[in-house]
């Protein structure tokens, strides 16, 4: 596992330090302390007491509580009246660290395998820089989310006010790409990541005995014809460039061999890139359940639970992120296609619902190290990029709330 530089990111990187301002291994230090000290969810308390802790110093005004654990960080520069938002996330994933690095998670069953440590430390070292550079004008907020993993953390502190206490023009945040290059951004229109619901869909039959089954209404060949048409789902319905996804994710009945169960639950995941599309998905599983539960002679209930729309990037915003990144890296590493295969989701969709903006995702490296997927216990955030991620922030700041 080599995590040695390249010569040419080398002097990618150091090319960028001055704009970025910071030292950079301060933030690399505190990346790794928050690596070390994973908190899930909404109880990111001593993550946010480090933040907040920080920020202050730097000068910012700082409000904390918003959306339970959430803070926003503002500085106000001149008489400028453009106000910009950035994001990043906090928290961390219940899963057991695999990496067997120094500074590897200190609590067992907990990790940050998403690289939310690293955005946190990302928009830290920007958040320093900005501070003492002080080379705008207007209103720089700062959001420091938590719970982005369980898809709860945006909405929360909207509903909190988020956006009627720190009023913001645009709203932007960060994630790393495992598999893409450092030193490349993925700068995308339109959408970039896909809604998630999810469904518990309950057959209801009769159990009986094993050797019976003439005398019951046994609910698991429904099940299991369900599980089956759902896979037309996305084949039949959705056209195709379109993107949708369907998945079973956990089918639960009976408990012994020879008893027909009294019920069957299937756990189900949607995903899709369009509202529209999103809309088709639960119509033909709302009908694949109940059509195929009435074909077997027993009931259904299905419990269908929408969590995060798409991430929708808005074409003014992208066009000023896409040339920020160009003009740190070229427009040669500015990728505006969005990868093949990627479907994952994220509740910053609540905020780009709210406001226009963009989500940019940074190549986290390729190989062993930089491309191992987020969600894996051997994964983690690649330290080389984080002055890339921060001279982005600076750079953005300086050009959307340029002085006049």
């Amino acid at each position: 596992m080599t995590r040695e530089l390249s010569l040419q990111t080398t002097r990618l990187l150091s090319r960028l330090l001055p704009q970025a301002d910071v030292d950079t291994q301060a933030f690399v230090d505190i990346r790794r302390q928050i690596h070390a000290n994973p908190e899930l969810g909404f109880e990111v308390s001593a993550t946010g007491e480090l933040v907040a802790n920080l920020l202050r110093e730097w000068g910012y005004a700082v409000h904390t509580g918003i959306g339970k654990t959430g803070i926003v960080a503002q500085l106000k520069v001149g008489n400028g009246t453009r106000r910009l938002g950035i994001r990043a996330d906090m928290d961390a994933l219940p899963i057991v660290e695999a990496t067997g690095l120094p500074y590897a998670s200190k609590t067992h069953g907990r990790m940050h395998a998403c690289g939310h440590d690293g955005h946190t430390a990302i928009l830290l070292a920007a958040a320093k820089a900005l501070a003492k550079r002080r080379d705008f004008d207007g209103t720089l907020n700062l959001i420091f989310q938590p719970d982005e993993e369980n898809l709860c953390g945006a909405r929360a502190m909207i509903e909190d006010g988020l956006f009627e206490r720190f009023p913001c023009d645009a709203v932007y945040a960060l994630h790393n790409a495992p598999g893409v290059p450092v030193g490349s951004f993925l700068v995308i229109e339109g959408p970039v990541t896909l809604s998630s619901d999810v469904a518990d869909v309950t057959i209801k039959g009769v159990g009986g005995h094993g050797a019976m089954p003439h005398l019951s209404r046994d609910p698991v060949p429904a099940a299991a014809a369900v599980v089956t048409a759902l896979q037309t789902v996305v084949a039949r319905n959705v056209t195709p460039g379109d993107t949708a996804v369907v998945s079973v994710g956990f089918i639960r009945g009976g408990a012994t061999h020879n008893v027909i169960p009294q019920s069957v639950t299937l756990g189900l995941n949607m995903r899709a890139a369009r509202p529209e599309t999103r809309g088709v998905v639960e119509q033909r599983i709302r009908e694949i359940v109940s059509l195929t539960a009435q074909a077997h002679g027993v009931e259904a209930e299905i419990d269908y639970r929408q969590l995060v729309p798409p991430v929708v990037n808005t074409a003014a915003e992208c066009r000023l992120m896409e040339q920020v990144c160009a003009e740190l890296v070229g427009a040669e590493h500015v990728v505006t296609e969005a990868p093949k295969g990627f479907a994952g989701s994220e509740d910053f969709a609540w905020m780009l619902a709210e406001l226009p903006g963009c989500y940019v995702l940074l190549g986290n490296g390729e190989g062993e190290f930089g491309g191992c997927m987020v969600h894996n216990p051997g994964y983690d955030f690649n330290d080389q990029v984080l002055p890339l991620g921060a001279a982005c922030w600076v750079r953005l700041a300086q050009t959307y709330l340029a002085k006049t």
